[in-house]
């Protein structure tokens, strides 16, 4: 008999989780949606938006694993209703970009599960997903972008923000770190904020 029961609740666990997980990367792609400029720290066609948040939440209420999931099908949805204007590699230094966030907060979390790991958790995120971004727009994703939109151009983008900017490694230097580390404390706070009060659910 309870091998009959361990055998129906696996499934049933399983099932819930999966639907935590859609729900969450919904709202993750919604909420890339909800994004705009940060003119007094990157050009204006850097946007900025928090759709981290839900695979931040869900990586600390179900696992890393669960986290990656939320930013894969979320970039998924991005390309399926969206589209692609770089053939896939923004929305694969996305993902990655995404992944180096989610993971070594969730990792460190579920090590030990209090306050002051999440916040350990977070800060070693923004710093890793920071670091990560900064090599991933230098070497691929500046360069892609440069063949819809002239790289001096961009430079003088970067120019109008902080004069020191005057090639693209200084635009990395003084404008997209100083942005993602803006963008990073931002849904670390806001994953601060709402997780509490939603890991009820999430753990049900």
């Amino acid at each position: 008999m309870n091998q009959v029961n361990i055998k129906s609740v696996r499934p049933r666990m399983a099932t819930r989780t999966m639907t935590k997980i859609s729900v969450l990367s919904v709202i993750a792609f919604i909420l890339m949606y909800v994004d705009f400029p940060i003119t007094f720290l990157a050009p204006g066609f850097i946007k900025m938006d928090i759709s981290d948040v839900p695979a931040l939440i869900g990586g600390f209420a179900m696992g890393p694993l669960a986290g990656m999931i939320i930013e894969g099908i979320k970039v998924i949805l991005e390309m399926i209703f969206k589209g692609t204007t770089t053939g896939g590699v923004g929305e694969l230094s996305n993902f990655l970009v995404g992944c180096a966030f989610v993971i070594p907060s969730s990792l460190i979390y579920h090590h030990h599960k209090s306050y002051r790991s999440a916040l350990i958790g977070l800060v070693v995120s923004i710093l890793v997903m920071t670091a990560f971004s900064t090599v991933s727009n230098y070497f691929f994703i500046f360069p892609l972008y440069s063949k819809f939109m002239p790289m001096d151009a961009i430079i003088a983008a970067g120019s109008a923000i902080s004069h020191k900017v005057t090639d693209l490694w200084s635009l990395m230097v003084y404008c997209m770190i100083p942005f993602n580390l803006f963008k990073g404390v931002v849904a670390g706070l806001v994953t601060l904020l709402l997780y509490k009060r939603v890991s009820p659910i999430l753990h049900k």
